[in-house]
Protein backbone atom coordinates (compact mmCIF):
# COMPACT_ATOMS: atom_id res chain seq x y z
CA UNK A 1 0.00 0.00 0.00
CA UNK A 2 1.31 3.45 -0.92
CA UNK A 3 1.33 5.94 1.98
CA UNK A 4 -0.40 9.29 1.56
CA UNK A 5 1.89 12.13 0.46
CA UNK A 6 2.39 14.66 3.27
CA UNK A 7 2.04 18.40 2.52
CA UNK A 8 5.15 19.65 0.70
CA UNK A 9 7.01 22.86 1.59
CA UNK A 10 9.69 24.38 -0.65
CA UNK A 11 12.35 26.24 1.33
CA UNK A 12 14.69 28.86 -0.13
CA UNK A 13 17.59 29.26 2.26
CA UNK A 14 21.28 28.74 2.99
CA UNK A 15 22.95 25.49 3.96
CA UNK A 16 23.85 26.28 7.57
CA UNK A 17 26.40 23.75 8.88
CA UNK A 18 25.50 24.44 12.54
CA UNK A 19 21.89 23.33 12.04
CA UNK A 20 20.65 26.43 13.87
CA UNK A 21 18.81 28.02 10.94
CA UNK A 22 18.31 27.55 7.21
CA UNK A 23 18.95 24.04 5.96
CA UNK A 24 18.96 21.36 7.36
CA UNK A 25 17.21 22.89 10.39
CA UNK A 26 14.12 23.82 8.36
CA UNK A 27 13.83 20.25 7.08
CA UNK A 28 13.67 19.05 10.69
CA UNK A 29 10.93 21.58 11.44
CA UNK A 30 8.92 20.48 8.40
CA UNK A 31 9.17 16.84 9.44
CA UNK A 32 8.06 17.61 13.00
CA UNK A 33 5.08 19.50 11.54
CA UNK A 34 4.05 16.51 9.42
CA UNK A 35 5.31 18.02 6.16
CA UNK A 36 8.01 17.12 3.67
CA UNK A 37 10.61 19.83 3.07
CA UNK A 38 12.25 20.54 -0.29
CA UNK A 39 15.37 22.68 -0.58
CA UNK A 40 16.43 25.37 -3.03
CA UNK A 41 19.83 26.31 -1.60
CA UNK A 42 20.62 30.01 -1.82
CA UNK A 43 24.13 29.88 -0.34
CA UNK A 44 26.68 27.75 1.46
CA UNK A 45 28.00 29.32 4.66
CA UNK A 46 31.19 28.83 6.64
CA UNK A 47 30.27 29.42 10.27
CA UNK A 48 30.08 28.12 13.80
CA UNK A 49 27.63 29.04 16.54
CA UNK A 50 29.50 32.28 17.23
CA UNK A 51 30.57 33.73 13.88
CA UNK A 52 29.56 33.55 10.25
CA UNK A 53 32.90 33.77 8.45
CA UNK A 54 31.97 33.35 4.79
CA UNK A 55 28.92 33.19 2.53
CA UNK A 56 29.19 31.61 -0.91
CA UNK A 57 26.05 32.67 -2.75
CA UNK A 58 24.52 30.40 -5.37
CA UNK A 59 24.14 31.94 -8.82
CA UNK A 60 20.61 33.09 -9.71
CA UNK A 61 20.58 30.69 -12.66
CA UNK A 62 21.36 27.70 -10.46
CA UNK A 63 18.83 28.82 -7.84
CA UNK A 64 16.15 29.15 -10.51
CA UNK A 65 17.00 25.69 -11.90
CA UNK A 66 16.83 24.08 -8.46
CA UNK A 67 13.42 25.53 -7.64
CA UNK A 68 11.73 25.00 -11.00
CA UNK A 69 12.96 21.42 -11.24
CA UNK A 70 11.20 20.70 -7.93
CA UNK A 71 8.07 22.73 -8.65
CA UNK A 72 7.54 21.01 -11.98
CA UNK A 73 7.87 17.57 -10.36
CA UNK A 74 5.93 17.78 -7.09
CA UNK A 75 2.80 19.58 -5.83
CA UNK A 76 4.16 22.22 -3.45
CA UNK A 77 1.61 23.50 -0.92
CA UNK A 78 3.70 26.35 0.58
CA UNK A 79 6.96 28.22 0.03
CA UNK A 80 9.26 29.70 2.67
CA UNK A 81 11.89 32.26 1.60
CA UNK A 82 14.71 32.73 4.07
CA UNK A 83 18.25 33.93 3.47
CA UNK A 84 18.94 35.52 0.08
CA UNK A 85 22.41 36.87 -0.62
CA UNK A 86 22.28 38.82 -3.88
CA UNK A 87 19.85 41.16 -5.58
CA UNK A 88 19.90 38.88 -8.62
CA UNK A 89 18.80 35.90 -6.51
CA UNK A 90 16.02 38.00 -4.98
CA UNK A 91 14.84 38.83 -8.50
CA UNK A 92 14.91 35.13 -9.48
CA UNK A 93 12.85 34.16 -6.42
CA UNK A 94 10.35 36.93 -7.13
CA UNK A 95 9.82 35.63 -10.67
CA UNK A 96 9.34 32.07 -9.43
CA UNK A 97 6.84 33.28 -6.83
CA UNK A 98 4.94 35.20 -9.50
CA UNK A 99 4.78 32.11 -11.71
CA UNK A 100 3.42 30.06 -8.77
CA UNK A 101 1.29 32.77 -7.19
CA UNK A 102 -1.33 30.22 -6.12
CA UNK A 103 1.15 28.76 -3.60
CA UNK A 104 1.23 30.55 -0.20
CA UNK A 105 4.61 32.20 0.41
CA UNK A 106 6.14 33.11 3.78
CA UNK A 107 9.01 35.62 3.63
CA UNK A 108 11.41 35.88 6.58
CA UNK A 109 13.26 39.19 6.64
CA UNK A 110 16.29 39.64 8.82
CA UNK A 111 18.37 36.47 8.50
CA UNK A 112 21.89 36.43 9.92
CA UNK A 113 24.62 37.76 7.61
CA UNK A 114 28.25 38.86 8.03
CA UNK A 115 28.81 42.57 8.54
CA UNK A 116 29.84 44.30 5.28
CA UNK A 117 33.64 44.45 5.09
CA UNK A 118 33.84 47.53 2.87
CA UNK A 119 31.81 50.08 0.90
CA UNK A 120 31.30 47.72 -2.02
CA UNK A 121 29.91 45.01 0.27
CA UNK A 122 27.62 47.58 1.89
CA UNK A 123 26.34 48.61 -1.55
CA UNK A 124 25.62 44.96 -2.37
CA UNK A 125 23.73 44.56 0.93
CA UNK A 126 21.70 47.70 0.22
CA UNK A 127 20.87 46.46 -3.30
CA UNK A 128 19.78 43.08 -1.90
CA UNK A 129 17.48 44.65 0.67
CA UNK A 130 15.98 46.99 -1.91
CA UNK A 131 15.34 44.11 -4.34
CA UNK A 132 13.80 41.99 -1.59
CA UNK A 133 11.44 44.75 -0.48
CA UNK A 134 10.51 45.81 -4.01
CA UNK A 135 10.27 42.42 -5.73
CA UNK A 136 9.79 39.60 -3.22
CA UNK A 137 7.71 41.32 -0.54
CA UNK A 138 4.74 42.01 -2.88
CA UNK A 139 4.60 38.25 -3.61
CA UNK A 140 4.39 37.30 0.07
CA UNK A 141 1.30 36.02 1.81
CA UNK A 142 2.99 36.54 5.19
CA UNK A 143 6.13 38.52 6.05
CA UNK A 144 7.89 37.66 9.33
CA UNK A 145 10.21 40.38 10.63
CA UNK A 146 11.50 41.66 13.95
CA UNK A 147 10.28 45.09 15.00
CA UNK A 148 13.90 46.07 15.73
CA UNK A 149 14.76 45.67 12.06
CA UNK A 150 11.75 47.68 10.97
CA UNK A 151 12.85 50.45 13.33
CA UNK A 152 16.38 50.32 11.89
CA UNK A 153 15.10 50.53 8.32
CA UNK A 154 12.88 53.47 9.24
CA UNK A 155 15.75 55.32 10.90
CA UNK A 156 18.12 54.92 7.95
CA UNK A 157 15.48 55.74 5.34
CA UNK A 158 15.31 52.26 3.79
CA UNK A 159 11.62 52.05 4.66
CA UNK A 160 9.13 54.90 4.57
CA UNK A 161 5.70 54.59 6.16
CA UNK A 162 4.12 57.69 4.61
CA UNK A 163 0.59 57.89 5.97
CA UNK A 164 0.58 54.30 7.26
CA UNK A 165 -0.01 53.66 10.96
CA UNK A 166 3.23 51.69 11.36
CA UNK A 167 6.05 50.09 9.39
CA UNK A 168 4.12 46.80 9.37
CA UNK A 169 1.08 48.58 7.93
CA UNK A 170 3.37 50.15 5.29
CA UNK A 171 4.53 46.67 4.24
CA UNK A 172 0.92 45.60 3.78
CA UNK A 173 0.45 48.71 1.69
CA UNK A 174 3.49 47.66 -0.38
CA UNK A 175 1.79 44.41 -1.35
CA UNK A 176 2.25 41.84 1.43
CA UNK A 177 -1.05 40.27 2.45
CA UNK A 178 -0.06 39.88 6.12
CA UNK A 179 2.91 41.09 8.20
CA UNK A 180 3.96 39.60 11.52
CA UNK A 181 6.19 42.07 13.42
CA UNK A 182 7.92 40.34 16.34
CA UNK A 183 8.52 42.28 19.55
CA UNK A 184 6.48 45.33 18.62
CA UNK A 185 6.12 47.87 21.46
CA UNK A 186 2.54 48.18 22.68
CA UNK A 187 3.24 50.46 25.63
CA UNK A 188 6.37 51.23 27.68
CA UNK A 189 7.86 48.00 28.95
CA UNK A 190 5.39 45.79 27.10
CA UNK A 191 5.89 44.24 23.65
CA UNK A 192 3.73 41.98 21.49
CA UNK A 193 3.88 39.98 18.31
CA UNK A 194 1.73 42.11 16.00
CA UNK A 195 -0.08 40.65 12.99
CA UNK A 196 -1.29 43.21 10.46
CA UNK A 197 -3.60 42.01 7.74
CA UNK A 198 -5.95 43.12 4.99
CA UNK A 199 -7.47 46.58 5.41
CA UNK A 200 -5.15 47.24 8.35
CA UNK A 201 -6.70 44.66 10.66
CA UNK A 202 -4.51 43.83 13.66
CA UNK A 203 -4.15 40.98 16.14
CA UNK A 204 -1.46 40.61 18.77
CA UNK A 205 -0.04 37.96 21.06
CA UNK A 206 2.34 38.33 24.01
CA UNK A 207 6.03 38.53 23.14
CA UNK A 208 8.64 36.95 25.38
CA UNK A 209 12.29 37.95 25.20
CA UNK A 210 14.38 34.92 24.13
CA UNK A 211 17.08 33.56 26.43
CA UNK A 212 20.49 35.22 26.29
CA UNK A 213 22.71 34.23 23.36
CA UNK A 214 19.76 32.81 21.42
CA UNK A 215 19.79 32.49 17.65
CA UNK A 216 17.17 34.43 15.71
CA UNK A 217 13.86 32.61 16.10
CA UNK A 218 12.24 34.27 13.08
CA UNK A 219 13.42 31.61 10.65
CA UNK A 220 12.03 28.82 12.83
CA UNK A 221 8.74 30.66 13.16
CA UNK A 222 8.50 31.32 9.41
CA UNK A 223 9.09 27.65 8.58
CA UNK A 224 6.51 26.50 11.13
CA UNK A 225 4.06 28.99 9.67
CA UNK A 226 4.70 27.77 6.12
CA UNK A 227 4.03 24.19 7.28
CA UNK A 228 0.73 25.27 8.84
CA UNK A 229 -0.31 27.03 5.63
CA UNK A 230 0.65 23.93 3.63
CA UNK A 231 -1.85 22.02 5.75
CA UNK A 232 -4.59 24.46 4.81
CA UNK A 233 -4.80 26.59 7.95
CA UNK A 234 -5.94 30.22 7.73
CA UNK A 235 -3.26 32.82 8.46
CA UNK A 236 -4.36 34.06 11.94
CA UNK A 237 -4.79 30.53 13.28
CA UNK A 238 -1.51 29.42 11.65
CA UNK A 239 0.34 32.36 13.22
CA UNK A 240 -1.07 31.62 16.68
CA UNK A 241 -0.06 27.95 16.49
CA UNK A 242 3.38 28.80 15.07
CA UNK A 243 4.12 31.32 17.82
CA UNK A 244 3.26 28.76 20.49
CA UNK A 245 5.46 26.09 18.94
CA UNK A 246 8.37 28.42 18.21
CA UNK A 247 8.30 29.88 21.75
CA UNK A 248 8.46 26.36 23.20
CA UNK A 249 11.39 25.42 20.97
CA UNK A 250 13.30 28.59 21.90
CA UNK A 251 12.58 28.14 25.61
CA UNK A 252 14.09 24.65 25.37
CA UNK A 253 17.13 25.83 23.40
CA UNK A 254 20.53 24.32 24.10
CA UNK A 255 24.11 25.61 24.02
CA UNK A 256 26.29 23.12 22.12
CA UNK A 257 29.21 25.41 21.36
CA UNK A 258 30.86 28.67 22.37
CA UNK A 259 28.43 30.98 20.60
CA UNK A 260 24.66 31.17 20.27
CA UNK A 261 22.01 28.89 21.67
CA UNK A 262 20.11 26.67 19.19
CA UNK A 263 16.35 26.24 19.37
CA UNK A 264 15.23 22.69 20.11
CA UNK A 265 13.32 22.02 16.91
CA UNK A 266 12.37 18.53 18.02
CA UNK A 267 9.70 20.26 20.10
CA UNK A 268 8.15 22.03 17.07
Amino acid sequence: MTAATPPIVLIFGPADPTGSDGLPADAVTCARMGCHGLAAITAITVQDTAVMEEVHSISPELLDDQARCLLEDMPVQAIKVGGLYSAECASAVAQIAADYSQVPLVLHLGHRTPLPADAAAQDDADDLLAATLELVLPQADVVVVEHARLAQWLSDGTLEIGEATSAAHAMVGAGAKWVLALGSPLRPGHAVNLLVGPEGSTTNWPWQAPPDRSSDSGGLLATTLAACLAQGMEVPAAVEKSLTLADAAVAASFLPGMGRRIANRRLS
